[in-house]
């Protein structure tokens, strides 16, 4: 598993780097082994297996205002450089840990160079979508007036980031952008982004509702829209008034036509 703990790391600092690639550095996570500072009732210490019915018993942390936090760790490596005396430790499954902490607050890597605070929200996200947010669905009841334009701010890291992740996803092929204002419902306008493919686009969706969530200016809501070929109202606008500030590459393309292991 080392070079697994040692890929997740890289993941990892990716991920503070840039947006976009933090859906696969959760999508690596859920799946790596991680570290925790604790004991169970199974004889012996460290990379051992965990049967069911198995008392846990992991270390709490405290966070500098008093609240407390559960510590984890990428590598045995991670988790020795922070240690400053001998403990006992616990190698498990990250999903595992996730499903049996839930309702606290989590952190891996503290005290090193990057490192990652976990949520009960962000976990029960993660747990449920492999993202850590999870979008709420709105279904329009009945015709609605709304205004559409540009944004007068435009929101150019949310756009890069989103570039960057649609390029990942050959279902996308453009993703559009605009300001929408429907005053029975909001007193202020939202970024949409619409999304033009071909496929299940939910993937893509939900690894941009995460980046988007991340990325969109403080306190601006984003909403998505699949753009639906013939349709009124904000599909008729993007596609007809507004220039897509993602459109699919001629390589990804020949690879949606030609997937891997297709004669």
């Amino acid at each position: 598993m080392k070079g697994a703990q040692n890929s997740l790391e890289m993941a990892l600092a990716r991920a503070a780097a840039e947006p976009a690639t933090r859906p696969a550095f959760y999508r690596l996570l859920l799946e790596s082994e991680v570290y925790v500072i604790g004991h169970t009732d199974v004889p012996g210490d460290g990379n051992t297996t965990i049967p069911a019915g198995a008392n846990l018993s992991i270390v709490n942390w405290e966070k500098k205002d008093g609240k407390p936090f559960i510590p984890f760790f990428s590598s045995l490596e991670a988790l020795q450089r922070v240690l400053k005396a001998e403990a006992r430790f616990v190698a498990m499954p990250a999903r595992n840990l996730f499903e049996t902490t839930r309702g606290a607050t989590l952190i891996l890597n503290p005290a090193l160079s990057h490192g990652k605070e976990f949520f009960p929200a962000e976990i029960d996200a993660l747990l449920t979508t492999g993202v850590n947010h999870v979008a709420t669905e709105r279904v329009v009841q009945k015709a609605t007036q709304v205004l559409l334009g540009q944004p007068a701010n435009y929101p150019s890291e949310m756009v890069a980031s989103l570039t960057s992740l649609l390029a990942k996803h050959p279902s996308i092929k453009a993703a559009y952008l605009c300001l929408m204002h429907d005053a029975e419902s909001s007193s202020a306008p939202v970024l949409v982004v619409g999304f033009d493919g071909d496929g299940d686009m939910k993937a893509a969706m939900r690894e941009a509702g995460a980046v988007a969530a991340d990325t969109a200016p403080q306190g601006q809501p984003v909403d998505f829209v699949e753009i639906k070929h013939g349709d009124s109202g904000v599909s008729e606008y993007l596609l007809g008034s507004v220039k897509p500030f993602y459109e699919r590459s001629w390589g990804a393309k020949i690879r949606a036509m030609f997937p891997p292991g297709r004669a």
